[in-house]
This record gives C-alpha cells, structure tokens and sequence, in this order.
C-alpha cells in the first residue's frame, strides 16, 4: 500500500503498521523455510502447487523455493519463469525431499516417501482410499508432519482448497459435457446454448453445493434450462440466492428425478456423498435406459464412488464411454484438465499458508495459532493424529491438542 507524504510517495509493509514490540517479536519468530516442489509422478495430475509468482513473493519473504525440472511444465509454466522468481531449479526429486516443507498436489509415492530425509513437513492430498498400511508406517518411520489439504479450514470453517476446486470442476463438467455433444466426438450435435427458434438444452444437475453452483452458472450463461436435485430444500433455496434467479429446483423423489432425465440432454453428478449414501445411487442403471440416445452424464463425484449406477472412474487418458446410448465421463480430477487455472487457485490457498508457517518460526508453532489448519494434520512427528486411518489400519492414533501441549 502506498501513501502520499508533502509530494514523496513511501511503502507501507506489514510490520510497519504494528507496534515495535509485536514487529520485534515477529522478527524473533520469524524463520525462513526450505520449501520443495517435486514434479507430479502421476502421468494425470498436470497441476503444480506454487505458480512462479507465488514462488517471487515467498522469496521477498526470505524463503526458497527448490523445484524440480518441468515440475510446472504441464500448468504451461517453464523452468525460466520460475527462476526469474527466484525458485532454484534441480535435476532430481531426491534433491527436492530435502527440503524443510515438501508442497505436492498428488501424495508422495512409497518411492518418493524412502527418500524424505525425515523430520519434515508434507502438504498434500491424502486420497486415503489409495493408500496402505506400509505406507502410512512409512511417513510414521521418517517422523514427518503430514498435512491432508483437502482438510484444512479456514478462519470461516470453509474448505478453501475443496471450495476453488470444486467451482473449476462445476464449470468444467458444463463445458465437457458441451464437447461431448458435439459431432467432433461423435455425440449427437447440440449446441448447449439457447438460439433463436429452437429450444435450448436442459441440465440437470444432483446436488446443490459449490460444485453444483458453478455447473448452474456456467449452464445457464450459455443459454441452458437447469433443473437441480437436492434433498435440503435449504441449499436449494440458498442457491436460487446465489444465481439471482429462479430455477427449477426439486427434492430427490424418484418419479420427478425419472421424467427430468428423459428430457435431459446433460446430467452433471455434484452430489457430496458422505456414509449411508455412498451405498445406494441416485440415478439406477433403469433410470440411465429411459434416457435419450446420445445424452451426456458427467459425474463428478465420481471419486467418491459416483452417484449414478452405470459410473465407472476413469482418467484423462480414457475418459469417456458409452452406456445404453448414454455418454459417460466419469474422471475424479476434472480440474487437472485445465491445470493452469488450477494451480493458481490451489498457489492463492498455499502462499498465505505458507507465508504464515514462517512468520510463526515453524510448523509446530502455527498449528498451535491455526485450528482450521490443525484439522489438515494426520501425522505429527511421525505420530498418527487421525483417527480414520488409525481405524483403517489398526494404528493406535493419539490427540493432536494433547501432542502440541507436550512438545
């Protein structure tokens, strides 16, 4: 920020608008870190965690930034952005998972895990259904604070990393569903928008969170009729809200689901399943037989184990077939389709974090200051903090609270 003094423009920083007490003792907390940025192993994962300007502004905070060769290649950035910001760039991952704090979209492999020096800090997806034992009591072995970024909340108990990634995966599924009907993929050539003298297509979409929202706007932006689903008439009145506008909105009653999906040209699958729910689906295999020939499902929850009976997961390299003349894209990490804008957002969530874990001279001391960052630990020290996976895999887990008072 900048003001104006008698014609002499000066800076304002943080610290300057602090008392001297709280600026000196923020200087004695403060602790540069070592932060490294492998190159994704998984050939579908195209994302990258820090953007280069996020790496030029960790780097005016005194951290460094050490990425590995083409590790933002896939995201269009190349090694020389990042240089330029100041990142140092190296030829191996072993090099990079000796830094203090590893910063990764997908988890680190049992390979990439071996070879941690220990006692550092992980952020990363957990994706605990992929995972072993042997795994979780490798990161156990090497001592490390093992944060899950899909759990961590922020000051207003939202899921920051969730919340973007969901809005890209909303407004992706109504653009792939688009290409899907096109001739150019040999769906049945129709155009999603509305155009004068012919009727629009029609959307429905399951469920009404983030997920759902975007798909609604991106949906109704290009002209479409939208029908949501959703047993809380609560999200769907709060969503009529945030659209500024009147849709057709309906509980989960099988007859009225039934009747919409015969005229739907698009199904977008934005239901969060949680328990009891990811038993049953909401769309049967007799449901999809009644829909038109050359309709498109794309069922986003899909890495939750789909909401639709015929939902396969599949990944970006194979990501569509054809069931009962119903076209299915069923991939579980649509963002990755459109990486750069997905690294931005996950880099708009991660600098501040990590801005926040140094000015706090360490991991230790900012999840003591951060509950909503406290809910993304499952190990620390080396100790198991979950409690699910601790179930999982017959490991005795123990409080974090109780763990952070002791050291």
């Amino acid at each position: 920020m900048e003001e104006t003094n008698n014609g002499i423009r000066f800076s304002l920083s943080k610290e300057s608008l602090l008392p001297k007490e709280e600026v000196l003792e923020t200087t004695l907390k403060r602790r540069s870190l070592s932060i490294g940025i492998p190159r994704e192993a998984d050939p579908y994962e195209n994302r990258v965690s820090l953007t280069p300007e996020a790496v030029e502004i960790l780097a005016n905070e005194g951290h460094q930034v050490i990425l590995e060769h083409n590790a933002g290649k896939q995201a269009s950035y190349s090694d020389h952005d990042y240089s330029e910001c100041g990142a140092m760039i190296v030829d191996t991952v072993k090099e990079v998972l000796q830094a203090d704090l590893v910063l990764k979209v997908s988890p680190l492999t049992f390979e990439e895990a071996s070879m941690l020096k220990g006692g550092q800090t992980i952020i990363s997806s957990l994706h605990l259904t992929n995972h072993t034992e042997k795994y979780i009591r490798k990161l156990m072995q090497k001592k490390v604070t093992a944060v899950a970024f899909e759990n961590i909340r922020d000051k207003f108990e939202h899921y920051p990393v969730v919340r973007s990634m969901s809005e890209i995966a909303g407004i992706a599924s109504i653009l792939i569903a688009g290409e899907y009907m096109s001739n150019v993929h040999k769906g049945k050539g129709v155009l999603l928008g509305g155009v004068s003298g012919i009727n629009p297509a029609e959307v429905v979409i399951l469920g009404a969170g983030t997920a759902a929202e975007y798909a609604a706007r991106a949906a109704l932006g290009l002209g479409a009729v939208v029908k949501v689903f959703d047993n809380s008439v609560y999200k769907l009145k709060r969503l009529q809200t945030y659209l500024g506008q009147r849709i057709q909105t309906s509980v989960f009653h099988p007859r009225v689901l039934t009747n919409a999906l015969q005229s739907a040209d698009v199904v977008i699958g934005a239901v969060h399943l949680t328990g009891a729910e990811k038993k049953r689906y909401l769309i049967t295999e007799e449901m999809v037989k009644k829909m038109k020939n050359g309709a498109v499902i794309v069922d986003i929850s899909i890495d939750q184990g789909g909401c639709v009976e015929t939902s396969e997961c599949r990944d970006h390299g194979n990501p569509v077939y054809t069931r009962h003349g119903v076209i299915h894209y069923c991939v579980a990490n649509i963002p990755s389709r459109v990486a750069r804008t997905a690294s931005i957002a996950l880099s708009n969530v991660f600098t501040p974090i990590l801005t926040d874990i140094g000015d706090a001279g360490g991991i230790e001391n900012r999840l003591r200051e951060d509950p909503g960052l406290r809910k993304g630990v499952y190990l620390f020290k080396g100790i198991l903090t979950n409690a699910v996976i601790g179930k999982r895999f017959g490991i005795l887990s123990k409080d974090l609270d109780l763990l952070l008072a002791a050291f």
